[in-house]
């Protein structure tokens, strides 16, 4: 393992195999990203070279910033590519990076020839600050090893510099302890380099320890994020941003109160079915069933409370106040009405057995709030319509009919704008329902 990948499993905690492939996509995408910047400097760069004046000697024959410049571009472009194409290998990146750094002490280094000036003059070219860019650039991947890589390449090709005049010219060091013949020749005060090499280590470290921090936030956040969408996976996705998004921490016994849709489905026949066929064959109607009844469910704005067997009790303006829960409810029985027709017709022509679909709609104040202790929390609702729901759904049964409202749920949904379709629904009289103390006017969605 490289000194590289050390540093970077140092700092970071072992995470499951799909975070840190969403993290990794997060870097490749990034890369991708460095690239393009490089290339909008690069072009930028060469732009504002090519239209200013040249002030060096025109008896010098080298000119090194349109070749740096073009190198730099070629690269710049493979790595564009490559990026496109593949992940970049962590060996890639750092050999970017001591490219970088090398390309641009190779062409400060040149101005002293360019200008036919004594090597200490290019000591004083304000290139060097590009040097924070190149460092910069490396920032925006969140990894603070590549920044401390490139502050390091940088101090270690600024010191050779440094140590190349003092050697160059045996007989005249260029060293001098005065500041303004510093500042007014191209003599060399050591200690305003050392200046420079520490600004640059201390830039690339307070970056690393700002990565390492934001790093740990980018971790926490797609640990999060990924958490969240597997919770839509066993909650409503509605339900699912009510927790992600709490201010506080969902504790037990909180709750709001709401009008809100009830709807209750279930299988006619299911259990005798599963007495009698194999649990493979039981398990795939069960699941052909809700993969066709829940998404009807969604369409129509209702958040999935909870499966029960071969039940599902969906609510409508529970998680969220809504002003056409009635409606968007009978509009979810129409169209699992279609559906249950449909899916029916299919088995029987496959010469399958399926279960017939049971479904009422019911209407009222509930309680909608979170149940349970500390170890086991849950939100549900709770309330007379949750009652009439689950009790009119078993009506079904007695009544002859396949999916059923209790007229006030209709009426409500008809002022909410709810169009029945093939017309207005048919009208059952004044019936006893098991549990219910006074006989109740009831509406046939679906025979």
């Amino acid at each position: 393992m490289g000194i590289l990948d050390w540093l970077r499993k140092s700092s970071e905690p072992v995470l499951p195999e799909r975070v840190s492939q969403a993290i990794r996509d997060q870097e490749d995408a990034t890369e991708r990203l460095i690239g393009w910047v490089q290339l909008t400097v690069v072009v930028t760069f060469g732009g504002l070279y090519f239209a200013a004046p040249k002030v060096f000697s025109e008896d010098v024959d080298f000119a090194p910033v349109p070749w740096a410049l073009a190198i730099y571009l070629v690269l710049t472009v493979i790595r564009i590519v490559w990026a496109h194409k593949t992940r970049l290998p962590s060996w890639s990146l750092a050999v970017s990076v001591f490219f970088d750094m090398t390309l641009l002490m190779v062409l400060i280094w040149s101005f002293h020839l360019q200008y036919e000036q004594p090597a200490s003059f290019y000591l004083k070219a304000p290139t060097l600050l590009y040097v924070f860019i190149f460092i910069a650039l490396r920032a925006l991947r969140f990894e603070a090893r590549f920044v401390l890589l490139a502050g390091i390449a940088a101090a270690a090709g600024w010191g050779i510099l440094i140590l190349y005049v003092i050697k160059v010219d045996p007989v005249d060091t260029m060293i001098t302890r005065d500041y303004v013949q510093y500042m007014t020749s191209n003599s060399i005060l050591l200690g305003a380099e050392f200046d420079k090499i520490i600004s640059i280590l201390v830039v690339a470290v307070i970056l690393a320890v700002a990565l390492r921090r934001g790093r740990a936030l980018l971790v926490r956040s797609v640990s999060e994020g990924l958490a969240a969408k597997e919770l839509s996976r066993f909650f409503a996705p509605e339900i699912a941003a009510k927790i992600t998004a709490a201010d506080q921490g969902v504790a037990a016994g909180t709750g709001e109160m709401r009008q809100a849709a009830i709807v209750n489905l279930d299988m006619r026949g299911f259990t005798r079915m599963a007495s009698q066929e194999e649990p493979s064959v039981v398990m795939g109607v069960l699941a052909e069933y809700q993969q066709r009844m829940v998404p009807l469910i969604q369409r129509h704005g209702g958040s999935i409370d909870k499966f029960m067997g071969d039940g599902i009790m969906a609510t409508f303006g529970a998680s969220a106040p809504s002003e056409t829960f009635a409606a968007d409810a009978m509009r979810a029985l129409d169209d699992v009405a279609a559906a249950s027709i449909r899916w029916h017709s299919e088995r029987e022509a496959a010469g399958e057995y399926c279960p017939e679909i049971n479904g009422s709609v019911a209407t009222g104040q509930i309680l909608f709030g979170a149940v349970g202790d500390e170890t086991r929390l849950e939100y549900t609702v709770i309330g007379d319509a949750v009652n009439l729901s689950a009790k009119l759904e078993k009506f079904n049964k007695k009544a002859g009919t396949r999916l059923i409202a209790d007229a006030e749920t209709y009426h409500l949904a008809l002022e909410q704008g709810y169009v029945p379709t093939n017309g207005d629904k048919r009208s059952l009289p004044a019936a006893e329902v098991d549990g219910i103390s006074q006989p109740l006017d009831l509406v046939v969605v679906s025979d």
